[in-house]
């Protein structure tokens, strides 16, 4: 595969498989929104997330992976992360980065991010405290539950090394 191709979800998994990495995989309809998603998380255990994927006004861009529930204020994100005020990223920049669509963001798409590592990962600390995540796994219609520990291994494999932060909104 070249560095311009995308990875498939079956390269996906192929890869998390040679990380010697367990994960459960449950299909379902296409969401585009965590409040579409409502209906799938009852099913399945473990944290369900949310993926923002933000850039600030000099190009630096991050991918920011919280619980579905956190009130993340965008106002203030660059006080708590070195970056300038962010906004959210476009989906040719989305797509030409990650090879996910709007509504498939994931941090598993930071298997597309192979040559220039321009993604910086921000983790939530609440979802840190989670045993089990659950990510679309590149395509939103389905659902991947992954341990926490073998996240961290996966990002590793990446490259990635991800930055842990408290992310809920404090109130004024």
């Amino acid at each position: 595969m070249t560095s311009s191709e995308k990875c498939s979800r079956q390269d996906l998994f192929d890869f998390l498989a040679a990380l010697g990495i367990e994960t459960t995989t449950h299909e379902h309809e296409a969401v585009f929104t965590v409040s579409e998603s409502h209906k799938i998380k009852e099913d399945l255990p473990g944290g369900h997330t949310k993926n923002l994927f933000l850039k600030d006004k000099k190009g630096k861009m991050m991918l920011v992976v919280c619980l579905n529930d956190t009130e993340v204020d965008l106002k203030s994100f660059h006080r708590k992360y070195d970056c300038g005020r962010v906004s959210f990223g476009n989906a040719e920049l989305l797509w030409q980065h990650l090879g996910v669509r709007p509504g498939s963001v994931t941090p598993f798409a930071l298997i597309n991010d192979k040559d220039d590592h321009a993604i910086n990962l921000v983790l939530d600390a609440n979802l840190m405290k989670q045993d089990l995540v659950n990510f679309h796994p590149l395509e939103n219609t389905a659902t991947t539950a992954i341990s926490r520990q073998d996240l961290l291994r996966f990002l590793e494999g990446t490259g990635h090394v991800p930055t842990i932060l408290a992310l809920e909104k404090e109130d004024a």
